[in-house]
């Protein structure tokens, strides 16, 4: 027998508090502006939790942040694991809830199996990879609580396997709530962390004052989101935040909406739903009803001044447990604490502004003058070769920092094209980017036998592009 209800308000903080305190194991799977939200519980701790927009640029960014401690998590390292676990883009795009109702159900997230991955590799040790998972799920945590409308159903008995570790599911809501309502002080200015800031006063007093945050702060204001910059910089994105508030309030810095797929998130200014006694008794009876007779439960709801600038602590939520064995057992704070903000330099001494060269080889002029639009718009140095058998002189005679190569050409193709530049000393560093219509696991191996850095499907969109550079160039 299926359970059905039907709510005026989805209560997302009541309903996962709810199941914390049911001690089963289960995935509970929400979705809502086509984003799906996946929430691994088990024994009423959080296992894991994921969601739809992008979780592998989720888990780059983490990694990135933790190679600071871990050095030997190189970003050769990070790009093996995304060509190898990353999902092909065309398969990204928004499905059916029935076709995500049965990924749920019959595997793991790639993104988890990429974790484990670097356990077994030895990239991470458990403890690690534990603060890596804490980390991941405090940031889909805070998405999940301003959800105001969306569909929920439950998968019982679907475990992680092996099992890293496991949260205190109301010492992370207690931290994550704290997050948002600091993000909310920050609106109506502030109302996204993937909204993109641009100099738009462009004076040299307000360069002077936005590089007494960070000197290559303005360089680095290509496009990149508040969260992205924030990883650049090895900064606390809040933090980040509170600096930039001053230039926004005045006009100096402009902030555009986020890219997709990362506008279909929640506004971080939306209050945390909350739910009277009598609705929350409501929801506790469906959930238990649901867990205990393993049906599927569907609800279909309705939908300053900052503070002051203050040192941000890293957030610590208790681990549970560590079920893998740790070689070595290494402080939370060690691993997670980042790095100290670097000086402030003058304005006199600031270096030259960095413009990375980008050279893309694709016989078809329209793809060619399409990247040309995508990266030129954020100051980019883009140079276009329509000839692939002329493309190694000119790539020689332009030094470019990133290489795209078409991977179809007629006269030579991508990975032969890729094996030549290789063969260059003066090229054995320099990422190399696969651009193509195909989307087989064949390809991405036969590309990284070549040396290929990167694996970038047709069609992508200006964001897929950006998050290359942002991998390889940042």
């Amino acid at each position: 027998m299926n359970n059905f209800a039907t709510f005026t308000k989805l209560p997302p903080l009541s309903l996962l508090r709810h199941l914390s305190s049911c001690f089963e194991n289960t995935c509970l799977q929400v979705q809502s502006n086509s984003v799906n939200w996946w929430i691994y519980l088990e024994e009423g701790k959080i296992a894991y939790a994921t969601h739809s927009i992008e979780p592998f640029d989720r888990l780059e960014r983490h990694l990135r942040r933790l190679s600071v401690q871990i050095p030997a998590l190189t970003s050769e390292i990070r790009v093996q694991l995304r060509m190898m676990f990353e999902p092909d883009s065309q398969n990204k795009s928004v499905q059916t809830i029935e076709n995500l109702s049965e990924l749920a159900s019959s595997q793991q997230p790639p993104d988890y199996q990429a974790i484990c991955w670097l356990v077994t590799q030895r990239h991470l040790n458990p403890t690690q990879a534990a603060i890596l998972i804490q980390e991941l799920v405090k940031e889909v945590v805070e998405s999940f609580l301003l959800i105001k409308q969306g569909t929920y159903e439950f998968h019982k008995n679907l475990t992680l396997s092996p099992k890293i570790c496991r949260l205190d599911a109301e010492k992370l809501l207690l931290v994550s709530q704290d997050r948002l309502q600091s993000w909310r002080n920050l609106a109506p200015h502030i109302t996204s962390v993937f909204q993109r800031p641009y100099l738009w006063i462009n004076t040299k007093s307000h360069i002077q004052k936005i590089s007494e945050i960070q000197p290559n702060l303005v360089n680095w204001m290509k496009g990149f989101s508040l969260r992205h910059l924030a990883v650049i910089m090895n900064q606390d994105e809040l933090q980040l935040a509170r600096s930039l508030y001053p230039h926004i309030q005045s006009g100096a810095i402009l902030l555009h909406e986020p890219d997709p797929p990362f506008d279909k998130l929640p506004k971080t200014n939306g209050e945390i739903s909350h739910t009277n006694s009598k609705v929350t008794q409501l929801i506790k009876t469906e959930v238990t009803n649901k867990i205990e007779t393993t049906s599927t439960v569907t609800t279909k709801p309705k939908p300053s001044i900052p503070p002051q600038k203050q040192q941000i602590p890293v957030n610590k939520v208790t681990i549970q447990s560590v079920a893998l064995s740790s070689p070595t057992a290494e402080k939370v704070e060690q691993v997670v604490k980042p790095d100290r903000i670097k000086p402030t330099l003058p304005a006199e001494t600031l270096p030259p502004r960095k413009v990375y060269k980008i050279v893309s080889v694709d016989d078809s002029p329209v793809m060619l003058k399409e990247i040309s639009r995508f990266l030129e718009d954020e100051s980019f140095s883009v140079v276009t070769i329509d000839n692939p058998l002329k493309a190694v002189m000119s790539i020689i005679r332009h030094q470019p920092d990133l290489i795209l190569l078409d991977l179809n050409m007629e006269g030579i193709d991508g990975y032969e094209l890729c094996r030549i530049i290789r063969n260059n000393s003066k090229f054995k560093n320099t990422p190399i980017v696969m651009v193509t219509g195909s989307k087989g696991f064949v390809d991405k191996v036969k590309a990284r036998l070549v040396g290929a850095s990167g694996y970038l499907t047709k069609p992508f969109t200006r964001a897929d592009l950006l998050k290359m550079v942002f991998m390889h160039l940042t």
